[in-house]
């Protein structure tokens, strides 16, 4: 096995993603990438053994992208039971090198990589130079949230928990799914609402099931909602799915006053899935509804990450911009 040759891994609250990167090929690529459900493995050292095992390689170097912050030695997921100590487990892997990204921090590594194809525009320019600053975010078992500052000659990642930022209601139903999120969980960050439970929650509290606070409702798979809502003949669905987009759109915007961005890209598991059901919803409305600062959010871009694993690229990305740099 070349030197060259490094393990990257987008590890979420749900399935752990693995790869292996040339990294000195002139563009980045991943091969023998592979998806296994976090449940099925005690840690997450487990996982990256039972995948290099599968793919019957040693590699000497690795980046792992992780949904949780990822600034001390000691890492513990936001949402799965898994914790782990970044030295023992460099050690226990018997790699000279492994670097850990934030897991929306890799999403944003990936976006000076992506070429049109691996992306959907909803509003400003398709093609030309990528302008920043360039707010990442979106939801998927929680809602991560990136800052890409620099130019095409120098780009830096900014990771941050901006997911977790108190959520800011808009009218009765929203006020309804804020007081039933604190109920359950005593406070009602933006994750709360934008992740696929959240989707849940915004489901039941729609169809009147929350009235008390003190039951838990059956709620329905997030997947289920999104299908019923595409076919079209779940009104339920559509209502909810059309507020977790209207939801998302306000959140977009305001990220994107915080940031002082040119550029919005939304990631995640979710949002691909019902892209054109995202631009016919109230989602752009919502984005350019800040007062006096909707001329400045008109002139921002919007798009999609359609890219299959923008996490892994992104890891890829951030292990070869180490290299450069010589860390």
């Amino acid at each position: 096995m070349s030197d060259d040759v490094a393990l990257v891994a987008d590890i979420g609250g749900t399935n752990a993603r693995f790869a292996l990167t040339d990294l000195s090929a002139a563009t980045p690529t991943l091969r023998e990438a592979k998806s296994l459900p976090a449940a099925e493995f005690a840690s997450l050292q487990h996982a990256i053994e039972h995948y290099l095992g599968e793919v019957g390689v040693q590699p000497r170097r690795g980046a792992l992208a992780v949904a949780s912050p990822a600034d001390r030695d000691e890492i513990r997921l936001t949402n799965r039971a898994w914790s782990f100590s970044r030295s023992e487990l460099q050690r226990m892997l018997g790699f000279d090198e492994l670097r850990v990204i934030n897991d929306f921090g890799a999403v944003a590594w990936a976006v000076p990589a992506l070429t049109p194809e691996d992306r959907t525009t909803l509003h400003g320019p398709t093609a030309g130079p990528l302008r920043g600053p360039v707010t990442v975010m979106g939801p998927g078992t929680g809602l991560g949230v990136a800052m890409l500052v620099g130019n095409e000659a120098h780009w830096h990642v900014v990771e941050t928990e901006g997911g977790h930022v108190s959520f800011a209601p808009l009218g009765d139903e929203e006020q309804a799914i804020a007081r039933w999120l604190t109920s359950q969980f005593g406070r009602c960050s933006n994750e709360r609402v934008l992740c696929g439970a959240g989707l849940s929650h915004v489901d039941a509290v729609l169809r009147g099931k929350t009235h008390d606070l003190d039951a838990r409702p059956v709620l329905r798979d997030p997947a289920d909602i999104v299908a019923a809502a595409l076919e079209g003949h779940d009104v339920a669905a559509r209502r909810a799915l059309a507020r977790f987009c209207a939801v998302l759109g306000s959140v977009a915007g305001d990220a994107a006053l915080i940031h002082g961005s040119r550029t919005v890209v939304i990631a995640g598991g979710m949002v691909p899935r019902f892209i054109p059901f995202l631009r016919s919803s109230a989602f752009r409305e919502r984005f350019l509804a800040k007062g006096r600062f909707v001329a400045y959010l008109e002139g921002v871009t919007i798009h999609v990450i359609t890219h299959p694993q923008p996490g892994l690229l992104g890891a890829a990305m951030s292990l070869r911009a180490g290299t450069k740099e010589g860390t």
